[in-house]
């Protein structure tokens, strides 16, 4: 096995049961198994949404058991490679890590299939992001919140010279998944779309990346802070809070203003829906014009209510967005380095991520991230 110097012991954040906090502790590094599998030294680990609902018990089965290390949005830089490696990378790349996938069976029909004319992005056959067989970092196996780790080479993404560790992580995970979402949209520069979390995590780095694609953005939320950080970017968004402002009359306004003469195409080309709430759900629904595409990114536990009226007599479409395929998260990364798309973060040292946690059910937005640089 090629290496660096490597210590014999590294130290983890572990959770031990739902709904406690992590224990930091000493323990082995890990070891290579497989010719696509990479060695390397976690700089950044940044926190998620879905870290919050694992760790809550809320996504069964998974973890498969405890001890269990979360973060499946993270970077780092390669200190191994197995002697018989499979990979292009070379010890010292720098690369961005998702959660997923770890160790793909490469022939089920998600594997197998490759790009089509309806999904152009994905990746070629013998690998997927979505295949039911893998292994998902720090949801069905240990993640990155721990000195080193072991991933898969094929899930990796090289990052450009100018995003740091930080910048990367965040968009591993909440980057990839709101820059896919945006493509789902299926949009042309200039026409319109909404996003319902706009401070949020994922929602102010798609502020961004809407405006850079060309599109005109309405962004909403309902709570100051959040709203606060969105309007703080200052990209040519409109903000809305959805407290005070009415659907309705923000599609007849955007309607007026595209000079439109009938109700129905009245409002956005598409919206994305990001928080886990019937109300944001409803308040999107309301602001597409007839024939849009609402685009959902969350999942709340009981499901949205959806209305009949609105796919039968509208022609409202919905589609779903999980992740993005390795050429996605390779395209996300590319972007944000050439039109400057950073999060706004806190950083925690390892040791800190219990104060990580705390400050997260604060609900401030943003994105907050284990920096390995820090000291503990």
């Amino acid at each position: 096995m090629a290496t660096t110097g490597l210590p014999e012991f590294m130290k983890a954040q572990f959770l031990d049961a739902f709904n406690t906090p992590y224990d930091l502790r000493s323990v082995p590094l890990p070891t290579l198994s497989s010719p696509h599998e990479i060695l390397i030294k976690v700089d950044a680990a940044s926190y998620c949404h879905t870290d919050a609902v694992l760790a809550a018990g809320q996504m069964p089965p998974n973890p498969p058991s405890f001890p269990h290390v979360g973060c499946h949005e993270f970077a780092g830089t390669i200190v191994a490679l197995p002697d018989n490696s499979s990979s292009t990378f070379k010890i010292g790349d720098r690369v961005g890590v998702p959660g997923r996938s770890f160790r793909p069976c490469g022939s089920c029909f998600e594997c197998a299939t490759g790009p089509t004319s309806d999904d152009p992005d994905a990746d070629p056959p013998g690998y997927s992001v979505y295949c039911s067989k893998s292994l998902n970092n720090g949801i069905s196996r240990p993640g990155g919140f721990r000195e080193y780790a072991v991933v898969d080479s094929r899930q990796l993404s090289p990052i450009p010279e100018n995003l740091s560790a930080v910048d990367t992580s965040v968009l591993m995970c909440a980057g990839v998944t709101i820059y896919n979402a945006l493509k789902r949209c299926a949009l042309k520069p200039g026409q319109r779309v909404g996003i319902i979390g706009c401070g949020g995590g994922l929602g102010h780095l798609g502020l961004q990346f809407a405006t850079k694609m060309g599109f005109k953005v309405l962004g909403v939320d309902n709570s100051d802070a959040p709203l606060q950080l969105a309007r703080g970017l200052k990209t040519a968004a409109r903000i809305v809070d959805a407290r005070v402002e009415n659907a309705d009359d923000i599609a007849i306004g955007l309607g007026k203003e595209d000079e439109k003469q009938d109700r129905g195409d009245m409002g956005l080309d598409a919206v994305i829906i990001l928080p886990e709430s019937q109300k944001a759900f409803d308040y999107g629904m309301s602001l597409l014009r007839n024939h849009g595409r609402c685009v959902l990114v969350s999942f709340p536990e009981r499901g949205f209510h959806v209305s009949s009226w609105d796919i039968v007599f509208r022609q409202i479409s919905i589609v779903g967005s999980l992740v993005g395929s390795n050429k996605t998260s390779r395209e996300t990364l590319r972007f944000a380095a050439e039109h400057g798309v950073r999060a706004v973060v806190k950083t925690f040292p390892l040791s800190g991520l219990n104060d990580l946690v705390t400050e997260y059910h604060k609900g401030e937005g943003g994105k907050l991230v284990i920096d390995m640089a820090l000291p503990d």
